[in-house]
């Protein structure tokens, strides 16, 4: 069991992916409690997510090693929130370094700067699937045959993180987060964003569906929690309610009185990408969307349990309609601004 050491929250902390939903989330949280927040960004990165914040950035990249320990100087916190979600690439090797090399630099690089905490967003598709009940962080991984490279991608980085932690002391913790919605997300990401366009009435039809979800601001509570409370060395599933998308949708438009969207079973949904993508195929297409991957990944998850999040962080989660109000509310807001 690795030691725990007293974090000194006068230090700087270290946020990497702070342009992206996560992780300019945490550095929101950071801020709000005062402390003083460094962050990881690309020159290319966009900076809408973190405008008029007080934060202190840092250029590099996960791929550049010598960036990650420059930036980690002088911390005793990381919070590590990069992610390349980019399943649809035919070449899958970016998703591969972005996602497990650039993991593996940034724990070598914690390692080398005497980190005290590494705080890692995972995915609750490191998850297992179980047919019995809600799944745990106990929850053997079993659906490997199934799993697309981008799942195969984020199984690998997380093992790693967790062997990092269990063999060379990494004072780590690991997130296991479901689909996140909320406010201020400027990409938007797909899943929001599609919350957003079915809001709206713009998005006509939909998958019938279910899936975990959880509010984007309970994430980066869970991430401040996790630093302070958090078993060295252990996972915790951040997800809050399974939602299926007749009630969810139903939520959304609700709000603004638009007409729910068609919903396409499941069978059928699968039928129609298992054409498209034999003719995007055979006409030699890279880089589509959709894919029987893309439906199969839409529907494969089901109950998580975030009861140890609970018992050993304190992480208590808000109901799902406040992440839904305020989520269409956000985008609302942003499109009669005017945003683009």
């Amino acid at each position: 069991m690795i030691e725990p050491q007293v974090v000194d929250e006068s230090k700087p902390v270290l946020v990497t992916g702070a342009s992206g939903f996560v992780g300019s989330h945490i550095v929101r949280r950071l801020v709000q409690e005062g402390r003083r927040t460094r962050v990881l960004l690309r020159k290319t990165s966009k900076l809408d997510a973190l405008r008029d914040l007080p934060v202190e950035i840092v250029y590099g990249d996960v791929l550049d090693p010598e960036s990650l320990r420059a930036a980690m100087e002088g911390c005793d916190t990381v919070f590590y929130s990069v992610v390349d979600p980019r399943f649809w690439l035919t070449d899958q090797t970016p998703i591969y370094r972005n996602n497990v090399e650039g993991l593996v630099n940034g724990m070598e690089a914690a390692l080398a700067c005497g980190i005290k905490r590494f705080i890692f967003t995972s995915t609750m598709g490191t998850l297992g699937i179980s047919p019995d009940g809600p799944v745990t962080e106990d929850t053997p991984f079993n659906w490997l045959d199934r799993a697309p490279p981008y799942i195969k991608a984020r199984l690998e980085a997380e093992n790693r993180f967790l062997a990092y932690c269990r063999d060379k002391g990494l004072p780590g913790v690991a997130l296991c987060v479901a689909n996140t919605y909320g406010p201020d997300d400027y990409q938007p990401t797909p899943h929001n964003g599609a919350l957003w366009h079915v809001a709206c009435g713009q998005q006509k039809a939909s998958l019938d569906a279910g899936q975990p979800t959880v509010d984007i601001r309970d994430v980066a509570q869970a991430a401040l929690l996790a630093e302070k409370r958090g078993k060295l060395g252990e996972r915790y599933i951040i997800a809050n309610e399974f939602a299926d998308a007749r009630r969810f949708y139903a939520l959304a438009t609700g709000q603004l009185g638009t007409p729910m969207p068609k919903f396409i079973p499941y069978k059928v949904a699968y039928a129609i990408a298992w054409v498209a993508e034999a003719a995007l195929k055979l006409a030699r297409r890279k880089d589509y969307i959709v894919s029987t991957d893309a439906v199969y990944m839409s529907n494969v998850f089901r109950e998580l349990s975030h009861e140890k999040a609970t018992r050993d962080l304190g992480w208590t989660p808000r109901p799902l309609e406040e992440t839904v109000r305020d989520a269409v509310t956000w985008f609302a807001e942003r499109e009669k601004a005017g945003a683009r």
